[in-house]
């Protein structure tokens, strides 16, 4: 992280006309992440797993912010915040089945009540499933991250470290090339900053700094020190580019409110909805410690 600022600092020193404020905004948020972490080892799982539950509230605040609802949707939203200390519920006494079903079946099953009664069939569809796929990604993705350490105490922090390390290294790397290299844009409607060249010096950094650094965060094989990093890449490239997807939808023809949501939480931890479960379950597969 420290190398990552160094550069950060030197390259606006450089090239000062250049927009670096994404990934400045993005660095910063990912020092406070790593705090919140190093406290955690440190003291009391509990504290990353508070911090947590906080993150995921204002990330699904956001998310909400960004959908043009009706007052027969507030109740709804009402449900979805509800769920969020369940989840987290799920995780500190360690209930790994309710954990993994609890959004996608019962809440899924459930949340559509409350937009049921006395309100009517007019954008029922639109409603109940927008509140699901922001459950999914801003709360039962990010939830991942707090399952870590309750699921392997002993490995659980350095795992976490290890995975907002190569998440934030992808998703710098990946904005800076960008920056340089604006051509050959992925999605240039929804976000000008990914680029097929930021995707590759992205997955090819990360690639490689996993294979330095796994030996002393994770308990993995040289196999899965390697493959990790390549999850990870790609993984956060489609979190990235899935939420930038998914609020050009819920914005279209709001350019206002989509530039100012580029400084939002929900900006700056787009990547960790993917990569958070696929790490998780990955490990959780191969590895016996979890």
């Amino acid at each position: 992280m420290a190398i990552i600022q160094l550069l950060y600092v030197i390259i606006r020193k450089v090239q000062p006309i250049k927009d670096y404020e994404n990934i400045g905004s993005r660095i910063k948020m990912w020092w406070g992440m790593l705090i919140i972490f190093g406290f955690a080892t440190l003291i009391n799982p509990v504290v990353s797993l508070i911090s947590l539950m906080g993150l995921t509230f204002f990330a699904l605040r956001e998310y909400f912010s960004m959908i043009k609802s009706s007052k027969a949707d507030r109740r709804l939203y009402l449900w979805a915040y509800l769920s969020i200390p369940f989840q987290f519920y799920w995780i500190f006494i360690e209930w790994y089945g309710m954990f993994i079903i609890f959004i996608p079946v019962y809440v899924f099953l459930l949340i559509p009540i409350p937009r049921l009664i006395n309100k009517g069939t007019v954008g029922f569809l639109r409603s109940v499933s927008s509140v699901q796929w922001g459950l999914m990604l801003m709360v039962f993705g990010l939830s991942h991250l707090a399952y870590f350490q309750f699921a392997t105490p002993q490995y659980g922090a350095g795992l976490v470290l290890f995975l907002v390390i190569l998440t934030q290294l992808n998703d710098v790397v990946h904005n800076l090339v960008s920056i340089y290299y604006s051509k050959g844009k992925v999605v240039p409607t929804a976000n000008a900053n990914l680029t097929w060249a930021g995707f590759i010096s992205g997955f090819v950094v990360t690639t490689i700094v996993s294979y330095l650094i796994y030996p002393y965060l994770t308990p993995l094989d040289l196999t899965f020190g390697i493959l990790s990093g390549m999850l990870i890449s790609l993984s956060g490239f489609l979190g990235s580019l899935t939420v930038s997807v998914l609020k050009r939808d819920l914005l279209l023809g709001d350019d206002n409110k989509f530039e100012a949501l580029k400084k939002s939480h929900l900006s700056k931890i787009d990547s960790l909805t993917y990569t958070s479960p696929v790490l998780f379950h990955v490990i959780r597969y191969f590895f016996d410690f979890m």
